[in-house]
This record gives structure tokens, sequence and C-alpha cells, in this order.
């Protein structure tokens, strides 16, 4: 281990984060959404932005500009951070989700193994089977202004075993 990365201090003994990216492209008015391969391991069959794990070595726009090249076939370069969601689990490492937006400048996308791509207008997601945190993202996400800060949510399961998701300022 190089000295410098000891110093970060980082033993084992501190809550972890795997970091992911979320994309959620625009065309007009619709929304890029992916719908789950049935055979995915997570979100088989429900809907979702575009996106996946950040690679060692890469930072959040890279991975998410990677994400949406492999799932999509999309090369999309003016994508924003839109938010930065700390998905808090009750045991292991939690999930520190980074948020994206951008504008498409085609409709035509590439197939992918991940599942099935559909342009849906965002208000059509309360009749689709989504990922249980969507319909509380997606209208946050949406309601960002080009050039705006990134909003700050945290999201985790109550003791019911309901989903919360909380929203800082901005």
């Amino acid at each position: 281990m190089h000295p410098g990365e000891s110093e970060q201090g980082v033993d084992g003994t501190r809550h972890t984060v795997v970091p992911r990216v979320l994309c959620f492209l625009r065309y007009g008015e619709e929304v890029l959404l992916l719908r789950g391969a049935p055979d995915k391991r997570r979100w088989a069959g429900r809907y979702n932005g575009i996106g996946g794990h950040v690679e060692r070595g890469e930072d959040p726009l890279q991975a998410a500009r990677r994400e949406v090249r492999e799932e999509t076939g999309l090369e999309v370069v003016d994508l924003c951070l839109a938010g930065i969601v700390h998905v808090a689990l009750s045991q292991g490492p939690g999930v520190l989700l980074f948020v994206f937006t951008g504008e498409a400048r085609s409709r035509q996308v590439r197939p992918s193994g991940e599942g099935t791509l559909e342009w849906v207008l965002p208000e059509a997601v309360e009749r689709l089977p989504v990922v249980e945190d969507l319909p509380v993202l997606l209208p946050r996400v949406l309601a960002v202004a080009a050039g705006a800060p990134p909003f700050f949510a945290r999201s985790y399961y109550d003791a019911e075993g309901r989903l919360r998701v909380e929203f800082s300022c901005p």
C-alpha cells in the first residue's frame, strides 16, 4: 500500500459504500428507461434508469458515460450531476448513488443484454413495474435545472420495512 493510501484512514471500522451511477436521458418530453431482463440478478422485469457500478480508476462521470454507451449505444457528453443518494443498508456496505441527467440527440438506441430500452413519458411511470425508489427520485431528478446544484438524499428502510427517501437542501 502506498503511504498516501494509508493516510486515508480506511481501516474497516468505518461505514463503507459501493459507488454506482444512475442516468436519466431525455429526448423531448420522454425519458429513457431500461426494463431489466428477466434473468437479471437485480430488478428483473422492473424499470429503472441506465447505470451500474463505478469501476476502479473511473470517476462517476466517466462511469456514467460508459454505462450509457454500454447499455444504449448512445454517446452522451453533456451529462450533468443531478443528485447524490446515500443508500444506507442495515448491514454491510451501503451504496453511494451518483444520479445524472442528459439530453439524447437521438431516440435510436442499441439493445443490450441488460434489458429492454423504452422511451417513456414521466407521468406513465406510476403505471409501470419500477424499481422501488424510481417514483420518488425521477420527479426530483427532472426538476433539477441545468447548472443548478445537485440534490442530496438518504435512502433507507425503516423498522417496518418501508422505503424512506429523505432529501436535504437544495
